[in-house]
């Protein structure tokens, strides 16, 4: 199928004999005496580059609830003389023929605090009314006196910012029409962090994909914008047409149902992009046939296509080196632990490196875990090699600004050896896997190590990876435990003062073999990534604490597991998992099923992920990794099911791997 291309002048090159009208006409000026408190919202809706007449624009805030998520997106529009009603989701404004429109001073209410979108439906792009047409983008965040800071003078809505709505916002929407959350404050801090994001992949007044975030523009970040103008692109061949009779808008719609392959079809190309962008390692190929060299964003990924729909981000920052472990605070902050480096950096929620040179003191010596603690201080795992201090190694802690709180030696003593992993309680204690001594220490902030420290036994063996379940018992990975010479899990319950599990060989089997880290979910399982054999077949391992038992005798298999690293669960319960030496992520649902393909998600554009290691999920449902490869650090936007940060507030709020 052919499609007549117009570009818009001024933003890209004019093709010759095509020609569009100015996009500032007479009606998109503010009404005269109109209120000044407010900020008019003016823009121009686009299929590709063409106007699009007759669409009903609509203004919706992503809807704060008691009831939570999966609620309709709330309708800010007010009935005046330049709205219309009896739209698709109500009071609506219309299109004119250069598909402008105006949101008078006075023709919304939004409140403070709360994030707002634009979304469009319908119209005539030039080839027929298009019931299947479906376009969003951000505004952000209401101020006061219904105000939006740096909205450009005219927005230009298309397929670009429809895609970097879906992916931004994704961790909240069920459809274009159905954005919301939970009424929390970390909900709130989630919302807003998303919408943030959308501005490190679009400029919402030329509606053109970035190739570097505006957030960070250290020499190696980049946004995926060859892979966003493709996804646009694909969005834009059902758009420039008569319908969902189209074959272009029949090939989307089919293959970006709810659950990829399955489930509900979308009724618009809005929510096909969300759609995507929950699913995207389905239907790669057939959806990357629609983008077509003649296609009006450019650039675009080259044939055969990309493994996977993941969008993600690259950021740098000042001497990362070997960044290994990911922690995120409770306002969405990004800490990375750097191992090679001794040092630890933090990023803000939209990659903006928040220190001018990497945190190096507080006794840092081959830094890997890390924990943030319920007070936003956060806490280190030194391994120690004797670069630096001290051969057995020590743990630091810092304040949410980076200021060192554990002196030039960091804290020592309660038998620490090789710390490896680091995990906060609900009463602010800390504990450390010494991998050197076979044993688990606690330290209480501001008295020193318990006289109980080092303890042994319950199968502790070369331990690694700790973590704290929300009925406060201790969980680590034994790499060197476990019947004839495997590897185990091993629990211990303070208030019992005993391990749980068995000496001499923990909870052994389930597929173990070489843990590294552990997770657990809001139902109790605590899941392990397997980093033997390095050459696969790997497994993901899981036991639940309520029967006793692993889920799975061997184990979880398949979506591209090899010489596993890192793993983090999200809101929903899935299960991610970094691969080393596959230099991917899979993905796993709460029963262990694989979601992820044969070669997991690639995270390819512009750049491959290099030697993954630990990751974790944010508020806004982002998934962090620290690629130990390139020395970056990688968000994949709207790739998870947001989930409340720091990990201890789930464990004291019962929250543990729920959405905020």
């Amino acid at each position: 199928m052919r499609y007549a291309w117009c570009l818009l002048a001024g933003t890209v090159p004019f093709i010759a004999g095509c020609s569009v009208s100015s996009i500032v006409s007479p009606d998109l000026l503010p009404p005269a005496g109109s209120p000044a408190v407010y900020t008019p919202v003016h823009g121009v809706v686009h299929g590709g580059q063409q106007p699009i007449q007759g669409a009903e624009v609509y203004l919706f805030e992503v809807t704060p609830s008691a009831s939570g998520y999966g609620q309709a997106s709330t309708n800010l529009l007010k009935s005046t003389a330049d709205t219309h009603t009896g739209g698709t989701y109500g009071i609506y404004v219309l299109t004119n023929s250069t598909g402008g429109f105006n949101i008078g001073s006075g023709d919304y209410a939004c409140t403070s605090g709360t994030q707002v979108y634009l979304y469009s439906v319908g119209g005539n792009a030039g080839f027929g009314a298009n019931t299947a047409a479906g376009l969003m983008a951000v505004l952000g965040q209401c101020g006061a006196n219904n105000s939006f800071a740096g909205l450009p003078s005219t927005i230009n809505m298309n397929e670009v910012t429809t895609v970097a709505t879906a992916y931004a916002l994704a961790g909240f929407a069920t459809d274009a029409a159905h954005m919301s959350a939970s009424n929390t404050a970390l909900a709130g801090t989630g919302m807003a962090n998303a919408a943030a994001n959308f501005a490190n992949l679009v400029n919402l007044g030329t509606g053109l994909a970035y190739s570097q975030p505006p957030s960070n523009t250290n020499n190696g970040t980049a946004a995926p914008q060859s892979e966003i103008n493709t996804l646009a692109d694909i969005l834009a061949a059902c758009v420039n047409t008569n319908g969902p009779g189209s074959g272009a808008c029949a090939t989307l719609l089919g293959d970006a149902k709810s659950n990829g392959s399955s489930g509900t079809a979308p009724g618009d190309t809005a929510t096909a992009a969300i759609n995507i962008a929950h699913n995207p390692g389905a239907n790669v190929s057939a959806l990357f046939g629609l983008a077509t060299a003649t296609a009006p964003f450019q650039p675009i990924l080259a044939n055969p296509g990309p493994n996977d729909w993941t969008v993600a981000i690259t950021y740098t920052a000042s001497n990362l080196n070997g960044p290994s472990a990911v922690a995120v605070d409770a306002g969405g902050n990004v800490w990375l632990t750097n191992s090679d480096g001794n040092q630890i950096n933090k990023f803000s929620p939209t990659g903006a490196v928040s220190f001018t040179s990497a945190v190096k003191s507080g006794g840092l010596d081959s830094p890997f875990g890390i924990a943030v603690d319920a007070s936003g201080n956060i806490w280190v795992a030194n391994v120690g090699n004797g670069s630096v201090k001290n051969d057995n190694g020590n743990i630091s802690e810092f304040s949410s600004t980076g200021t060192a709180k554990s002196g030039g030696s960091g804290f020592t003593g309660g038998g620490i050896f090789n710390p490896w992993g680091v995990a906060v309680d609900a009463s602010g204690n800390i504990w450390i896997a010494n991998l050197g001594g076979n044993s688990i220490s606690e330290y209480v902030p501001g008295t020193g190590f318990t006289a109980s420290s080092p303890l042994q036994g319950g199968g502790l063996n070369d331990p690694l990876g700790i973590a704290v379940d929300q009925s406060g018992n201790i969980w680590t990975v034994n790499t060197g435990g476990g019947s004839g010479g495997g590897t185990s899990m091993s629990e211990y319950s303070p208030s019992q003062s005993k391990f749980l599990s068995q000496d001499p060989n923990g909870y052994s089997g389930g597929g173990l073999h070489g843990p590294v880290l552990i997770a657990i979910d809001h139902g109790g399982n605590v899941w392990a990534a397997n980093e033997f054999p390095q050459t696969g077949p790997n497994f993901v391992s899981a036991f639940s604490s309520s029967t006793g038992e692993f889920v799975s005798s061997t184990g979880f298999g398949g979506g591209g597991l090899i010489d596993c690293d890192g793993i983090a669960i999200d809101g929903a319960g899935n299960v991610f998992v970094s691969n080393n030496a596959g230099n991917s992520i899979s993905e796993f649902n709460s029963g262990g099923t694989a979601i992820t393909g044969s070669n997991g998600y690639k995270g390819e554009q512009p750049y491959p992920l290099a030697a993954p290691q630990g990751m974790a999920v944010d508020l806004s449902g982002n998934l962090w990794v620290a690629n130990e490869g390139d020395n970056t650090l990688r968000q994949f936007v709207g790739a998870a099911a947001p989930v409340v940060t720091p990990l201890v507030t789930g464990v004291i709020n019962n929250t543990l791997g729920s959405r905020p």
